[in-house]
């Protein structure tokens, strides 16, 4: 397969690469080579290299970042999704959207599963959102996935955040009651890659398996880099206040995923384990 994939230089884009790279042929596309938001440049770029597929990675991802650029946010992951799926459709070929669980509100005391009605409550979830609704409006052959809590090489994460912040400190204070699935952007990107050799399009949840608190995964982290001998304080979302809102609840059900027959990734520690060792 020719797969184009755009924000390959981050997080999830450099893993798929690396994953797709040795039974495909791979395009890799960064902000240099053109932005998702100058429809004539990206028709252009995309024409002209004939992709099997598209797997759009490029987001503006800075969650409280977008509370203060609403416009931008909204410019790359609403229109510029846009665009990326009128090309797809101009193409007559399918696109892996790349979303999040910031789209629900986190209200609910269950794992989401894929239907679950979405109600955002940050302006990157909105904008996210605003994604998906463009891709589902422009086409039929797509496969949006929703994750959370990514980690993994070429990106700011947590696990990295973690490591650096116990350099300089003993005493750590983290965020308690906001749960989620911590998801190893190596185990996605191997997910993604079964799933684009099938044509069962829609929405799917993909993440590690197992749920934890930000605590929770704090003291994983430490246990795993042999640091057990730091404090972590357990802190309310109120006591840490961030700009942009975060739902408490944003455990994803791999459901579909799950029910057409596929493997579901590993447990979230074993993936921590993995990508400290390999640091």
């Amino acid at each position: 397969m020719n797969i184009l994939i755009t924000g390959a230089k981050g997080i999830l884009g450099s893993a798929l690469f690396k994953i797709l790279s040795p039974l495909n042929n791979v395009i890799p596309c960064g902000i240099d080579d053109f932005d998702i938001t100058d429809f004539e440049k990206a028709s252009a770029f995309i024409a002209a290299r004939k992709p099997d597929i598209i797997i759009n990675c490029a987001a503006y991802t800075d969650v409280d970042g977008c509370e203060q650029n609403i416009e931008q946010a909204f410019l790359v992951n609403g229109k510029g999704t846009e665009n990326i799926a009128i090309i797809c459709k101009q193409l007559d070929i399918p696109i892996v959207q790349i979303s999040t669980d910031y789209v629900f509100d986190g209200r609910k005391d269950k794992p989401y599963l894929e239907d679950d009605p979405v109600n955002p409550l940050s302006i990157y979830g909105k904008s996210k959102l605003a994604g998906e609704e463009a891709v589902q409006k422009t086409l039929e052959k797509f496969y949006i996935v929703r994750t959370s809590w990514l980690f993994g090489e070429n990106g700011k994460n947590f696990v990295d955040t973690i490591l650096k912040i116990t350099k300089e400190k003993d005493e750590l204070r983290v965020v308690n009651d906001q749960s989620g699935s911590p998801t190893y952007a190596v185990d996605l990107a191997k997910a993604i890659s079964e799933l684009i050799k099938t044509t069962r399009y829609g929405i799917y949840h993909i993440t590690n398996q197992g749920n934890c608190s930000w605590y929770e995964f704090t003291k994983v982290i430490l246990d795993a880099a042999n640091m057990k001998n730091k404090t972590v304080i357990p802190v309310t979302t109120d006591e840490f206040p961030r700009p942009a809102p975060r739902p408490k609840n944003s455990i994803l059900e791999n459901r579909l995923f799950k029910s057409i027959g596929f493997n579901l990734p590993r447990h979230y520690k074993e993936a921590v384990e993995e990508y400290i060792t390999l640091k």
